[in-house]
């Protein structure tokens, strides 16, 4: 069998295909012959050997990956062999280990596909499933015209963030390093994406919010990122950070918070790995996910089709800020 692992820590190069002995299911397992394999941030950071949650070397790398079960382990009673499923990391001891033509999982793992997800679509929605408990910490803005910015618009998690927040009635601003194409698939759910430079970034956001602010600021950069986001606030705003790709602000945040008193700011940081020991909540929100998808109220994003062979490639681009949209990869 096909693998990606990571012996050494580094860069893309560090990415290292192998021949693995087929997995086997042992009793109360299954097999899941992959489809479509996730690309995501975590990756990186598991190649690079900074992972919070860094599974041991070596490493295989991925998130999430879909397809169907091939193989079924004694005492397995909910699964057939052909159930068409989504594995996500999170519901495994270890982080990663998605990277791989098949997986053997426990059989509480797999989350069940229906017919009207493909399996290119399902590897986004653990995205989904994030975006859906962004939404929940943040909270709900007691006003008529809610409007939320989005940093980092061509990312996966901010592209599903957008179709989530157009789905529950936001106005959809999201922001963006590189100049943006017309019509760009990748960014379907946002009103207006703002390209970072030119005038100052509070200035633009209050022009297209007459004044008034966003309620709620998403931000997975950091940096001077974050800062600029609570400037472009309204009264009792929320600014969530889910990640600090850039860096901690140079600015005390707090200092900035004081400074903005009079709007009474929040400022919260959030990991889906708080759920990590709630199974019931974390599968319920994959199930809302699943459930947003299949009726249609929560597009999926363009995806971009890559084969498992290219994974060092892929990682140059994801070094560099070059993906739009989400990397799907085939084996």
């Amino acid at each position: 069998m096909r693998a990606i692992q990571v012996r050494v820590p580094g860069g893309p190069e560090c990415l290292i295909e192998v021949n693995l002995p087929e997995p086997l299911p042992s009793a109360g397992q299954v097999r899941v012959r992959a489809q479509a394999i996730g690309v995501g941030r975590p990756d990186v950071l598991i190649r690079q050997g900074t992972y919070k949650w860094m599974p041991p070397l070596p490493a295989i790398p991925g998130a999430e990956l879909a397809g169907e079960i091939d193989a079924i382990g004694d005492g397995v009673q909910q699964w057939q062999i052909g159930d068409r499923v989504l594995v996500s990391s999170r519901e495994l001891v270890q982080r990663g280990g998605c990277y791989v033509e098949a997986i053997v999982v426990p059989e509480e793992a797999p989350y069940r596909l229906p017919a009207s997800i493909s399996c290119i679509d399902a590897v986004s929605l653990p995205n989904l499933q994030l975006a859906i408990a962004l939404m929940k910490v943040a909270g709900t803005p007691d006003c008529d015209q809610p409007s939320v910015l989005i940093a980092g618009a061509s990312g996966g998690v901010a592209g599903m963030l957008s179709r989530l927040a157009n789905h529950l009635g936001f106005m959809t601003i999201g922001t963006s390093r590189k100049a943006i194409q017309p019509n760009d698939p990748a960014m379907a759910g946002f009103d207006h994406v703002l390209v970072c430079g030119g005038a100052h970034l509070p200035d633009r956001i209050h022009a297209l919010t007459e004044g008034r602010g966003v309620d709620l600021v998403f931000d997975h950069l950091g940096g001077q990122t974050l800062i600029d986001g609570l400037y472009c606030l309204a009264a009792l705003g929320t600014a969530v950070s889910y990640n600090i790709v850039q860096g901690l602000p140079s600015q005390d945040v707090f200092q900035v918070l004081r400074k903005l008193l009079a709007k009474s700011l929040a400022v919260r940081c959030f990991s889906m790995h708080t759920l990590d020991a709630d199974k019931t909540g974390r599968r319920a929100l994959m199930q809302s996910a699943i459930d947003l998808m299949a009726n249609g109220s929560v597009k999926p994003p363009a995806s971009q089709i890559q084969a498992l062979s290219d994974v060092q490639r892929i990682h140059e681009w994801l070094d560099q800020g070059l993906v739009s949209g989400k990397i799907v990869m085939q084996p």
